[in-house]
Order: C-alpha cells, then structure tokens, then sequence
C-alpha cells in the first residue's frame, strides 16, 4: 500500500482544510493511506507528531477555517531554531533528520501546501535530498506567480469588503476619513479587489508609491462634490514616495520575513496633519486569514487537493498545481517559486478604478 504525507506550512489560509479533504478522500479511492505531519515539518522530524488521515478524522472539514494539522512559519527545516543545553537559540539544518523519517516511514510523496516560503523549503527538498514533492499553492496574497488564483484569497477579499461596507455608514456619520491597513506584503491584490468593490476612495499599493499631498487632494475634491468623509484602503507593504517601507519589527529567528504593519497609522496621521479631518485607522490584520472559506476557495481547494493526487499517482514530482484559466495543469516548483506576482499597472483593474473615480496616491488620473 501506497503512504503519502501532507503538511501545511507558513501562514493559515481559509481553504487548507478543504485541500486535506480532497487529498484524503482521492488517495482512500486508490487503496493509499495518508498521513499528516503537524505544524509543518513537524512531525517529519518527530514521528509522534504524525498522524493517520481517514475519510471518518476529515469528514467534517471542508467548511471549517485554519489547517486541522497546524501551521509555523519558523519551521524551516534547513534553518531550524533549536534551544541548546544552554536555553539559547541556534540555527540548525536538519533535513536529513526529515529524510530520515520520511524514508523510515516509507512514505512514497509528500504533498507540501504552502506559499512561495514553504515551497521554496519543498524544492529545496526535491533537489538537494531527492525528495518526490509535490505543491499546492496556499497565500491568501495571491502573489505566487505560476498560477491564476491561490485558495484562501476569496476569502480574504470577502472578509476586508464586508468591513469596508460597514465603514462607511459610521465614517459618513461623523464626517471621517477611515484607513484600513490590509495583508498582501508586497503585492497589492487584497487591496486592489477589496477597495474596488468596498467603494474605497482611495487605494494604496506596493506596486504604486504614493504622495500624501495627492491623498489629501482626492479627499478634499470630494468635500467639494458634498461628499465630507473618506474609505481609504492601503496594502501593509505600501510606501510613501522617497520614504522606505514601514515595518513592525525585524525578522524573528527562524523567520526570514520582516513583520510588516503600522502604515495605515501613518496614513492616517498624515491626512489629519495635511487634510485636517478627522481620521481613523483600523487594522483588519488576521480577520483576513481566518473564517469559513468562501463557495469559490472551497471548490478551488477541493480541486487542488484532488489534482495534487493525480500528479502523485502520475509520479510527477518536484511541481506544483496550478491553476490555469479553468484548468489544473503542473508546473516546475522553480518557476512557481521564482519571484512573487504583482499588480500589473495597466491590468483592466487598475483601469476601472481610475475611470470610477479611485485614487491611488499617484499623479496618474
């Protein structure tokens, strides 16, 4: 009988369950038995924490949010923080204690779900210790090249529309401008698909740097038109122009990401200084990765996961599923992995923003 094993790595995503489901339900179908490592590579590196997938254990959670197996994005096996006699932190590789275990255990693929993160770890796998690895793609940020759409962003959208609306009724109560801070990193997708249907006034992106003063113009042309508040959407990674990229806090140990955060504060204080409105800011943080997923994250999930099977049982290993117009197709985790998608300027997105009216920090009208 056929083993193969599922982790799920980096950031959660509305859908991971969905892809388990899939997986678990295509590989009973084929007599394969499936194994979950947790938190990642968790239970790749201690087997105790690996455990048996029935069709009974995932019956119930295609709807349900977040990853039934847990998720870490400081387990980078080939970095590893690990506590010494001392109780400091040193950084260790230990791949080969993975393949170790993954040979022990006698698992034939590993199906890796994760962002460009955890499927450069995937390929990294594959090439340097002759792993059978294949990626699903999972970021709610919607930024990995290689495919249409990745699961989770749906729901994310989903998620930062429906706090836009409820925004502008308390915003146009007390004559406000509203910032909403949104994740993305360095692409601007949750932004740019939010703000456009959530009637934003004004969007900012990382693939755009803004000038305040242009902010500040958008906003008081609309007191002009008799409109005396403002919904302003800005994307974590965004930047003013000739100003450098507001950050939380330096990479942790084991993390190799910056923890992005705090420009929609700066916005917001920005357009009170220069505007004199009233401003607020809100930040919707991990609302955006959690929740039910949505009709369309669920069946693009369930896809996934089934696909991922199919390339297993077709031993095409070392690729990622990817979504391509309305079909799956593999793609080379190398090519999936190589840079990160972003906005097109000139995409019909950007495009209908500008001719509704949207402002996007620019001199471009």
């Amino acid at each position: 009988m056929k083993k193969i094993v599922i982790s799920t790595g980096g950031g959660d995503a509305p859908g991971l369950n969905a892809v388990i489901y899939a997986v678990v339900k295509a590989a009973h179908s084929r007599d394969w038995e499936v194994y979950g490592s947790r938190s990642g590579y968790k239970g790749l590196l201690d087997t105790d924490e690996l455990i048996r997938l029935t069709p009974d254990i995932v019956a119930d959670i295609t709807p349900t949010g977040g990853t039934i197996l847990g998720s870490t994005n400081k387990g980078n096996p080939f970095a590893m923080p690990v506590e010494n006699l001392a109780g400091d932190i040193q950084i260790r590789d230990v791949s080969d204690r993975v393949m170790k275990n993954f040979t022990r255990m006698g698992f034939f693929c590993h199906i890796a779900i994760g962002g460009d993160g955890s499927l450069e770890i995937a390929h990294r796998f594959a090439t340097e210790k002759g792993m059978p690895v294949i990626g699903v793609p999972k970021t709610i940020d919607n930024d990995l090249k290689a495919t249409l759409l990745t699961f989770g962003f749906d729901t994310a959208v989903s998620t930062a529309t429906e706090a836009l609306d409820k925004l502008h009724s308390t915003a146009k109560s007390h004559d406000r401008v509203m910032v909403v801070e949104v994740m993305g990193r360095d692409s601007g997708w949750i932004a740019l698909n939010s703000g456009i249907s959530g009637g934003a006034d004004i969007i900012l992106i990382p693939e755009i740097p803004f000038d305040v003063n242009i902010i500040c113009q958008k906003i008081s042309e609309n007191e002009l038109y008799g409109k005396h508040y403002a919904i302003v959407v800005v994307a974590e990674g965004a930047s003013a122009i000739n100003t450098e990229r507001i950050c939380k806090d330096k990479s942790e140990i084991g993390r190799q990401d910056v923890l992005l955060g705090g420009i929609g504060e700066w916005v917001a204080k920005q357009i009170k200084e220069c505007a004199g409105k009233d401003t607020r800011s809100l930040v919707l943080g991990h609302l955006q990765r959690g929740g039910s997923p949505t009709t369309f994250d669920r069946l693009l999930a369930l896809r996934f996961g089934a696909a991922a099977v199919r390339m297993a049982e077709n031993k095409s290993f070392d690729k990622m599923i990817a979504l391509d117009g309305s079909e799956m197709k593999a793609v080379n985790l190398a090519d999936a992995i190589k840079g990160r998608k972003k906005v097109p300027l000139d995409s019909d997105k950007i495009l209908t923003a500008r001719d509704i009216g949207i402002c996007f920090g620019d001199a471009v009208e």
